[in-house]
């Protein structure tokens, strides 16, 4: 039986500019595949371990169905440098005190010189004094990785509400040391596990965190990502995978929810301590790969063994619904509530 998982509307340009045409996807799962899934799960654990086995450096891995019920790890809940992938508990904070009512996404927040880092993103280039919306900062921060942008929002939310906001949902291993900035040794204070990550996006995709419109809006911010040569590089075309990529000299990291209909499914992949980041992107590739294939398979598995639906003639026609159904809307991020 399949049932809507969550539906979201992709596209990062409606996030900057109103009236242009989005393109959307159904995420949704398939709840009778759980057995064949786990099935699966616990028969690829082996091969990713013989993986992680040959990666020099340190990696750690966490993969799960899209609801986190079924999931296996190697070293999940090692705390390892979150990179740009802390700035997902950024975006989970940002709308949480949208929906709290404490300023809009229309919020206008100026650049201060030491916000800049150039590491990663465009707005470093740009005049302090300049101002940006939270709506533009959020989308450029996860779909450009843009540090600057990341640090604005970090002191509009404050970074100890970052961290109160994740050890909170349980996240025990992911915090923010401090702003980023790409030259200093604090860049290694931003944390995180594989496992802590599976669990948020497992909170998203469930439509779980601070709202099922905020949980929307995040995904479809996620699935805009600019940075696709890792999770989503060896999958099939047109594969829409919802992530967040990080980068240090030493670390690679990618995580996220991958749209396989019928079976989502959520990996997040850290690698660190890496000579060479080439060994960092073959594991990550290597492990999307086959997870993306164990996963296929697990949906095959159900469907081999499934009751076959009955013909048209034979479904016994159901009453309209009482009440129309309310649509979805076009733009989540731009129409999510702005107050409590």
């Amino acid at each position: 039986m399949r049932w809507t998982f969550v539906t979201i509307i992709v596209a990062a340009a409606i996030l900057a500019f109103s009236g242009v045409k989005s393109t959307g996807f159904e995420l949704s799962v398939d709840s009778s595949v759980h057995t064949a899934v786990l099935a699966r799960l616990r028969a690829l654990e082996p091969k990713l371990r013989m993986l992680a086995n040959r990666t020099p450096g340190l990696v750690a891995i966490s993969v799960a169905d899209a609801n986190g019920l079924e999931s296996i790890s190697i070293n999940g809940d090692a705390n390892l440098p979150a990179a740009s992938v802390i700035k997902l508990p950024v975006m989970v904070e940002v709308m949480r005190q949208v929906a709290l009512g404490k300023f809009t996404l229309n919020r206008q927040v100026t650049l201060y010189s030491q916000d800049r880092d150039c590491g990663f993103g465009a707005l470093c280039d740009d005049d302090a004094g300049m101002r940006f919306s939270v709506r533009n900062l959020t989308r450029i921060m996860i779909a450009d990785s843009d540090n600057t942008a990341t640090n604005m929002l970090i002191r509009l939310v404050g970074r100890q509400n970052v961290n109160a906001t994740m050890s909170g949902l349980g996240l025990a291993q992911t915090w923010v040391g401090d702003s980023i900035h790409d030259g200093s040794s604090s860049i290694r204070s931003l944390r995180t596990s594989a496992n802590d990550m599976m669990r948020l996006l497992a909170m998203i995709a469930g439509r779980r965190l601070v709202s099922a419109r905020a949980s929307d809006a995040m995904l479809g911010i996620l699935a805009a990502q600019r940075h696709n040569g890792y999770i989503p590089k060896p999958l099939p075309k047109g594969t829409i995978v919802a992530h967040k990529t990080g980068t240090l000299h030493d670390t690679l990291n990618d995580v996220g929810i991958v749209d396989l209909e019928g079976s989502p499914y959520i990996i997040c992949v850290l690698t660190t301590h890496l000579d060479d980041l080439d060994d960092g992107a073959r594991f990550i590739r290597r492990a999307s790969k086959v997870v993306y294939e164990a996963m296929r398979a697990a949906r095959a598995d159900e469907a081999a063994t499934a009751i076959p639906v009955p013909s048209p003639s034979e479904v016994v026609p159901q009453p309209s619904p009482s009440e129309p159904i309310e649509p979805s809307p076009s733009n989540p991020i731009d129409s999510l509530e702005l107050s409590p």
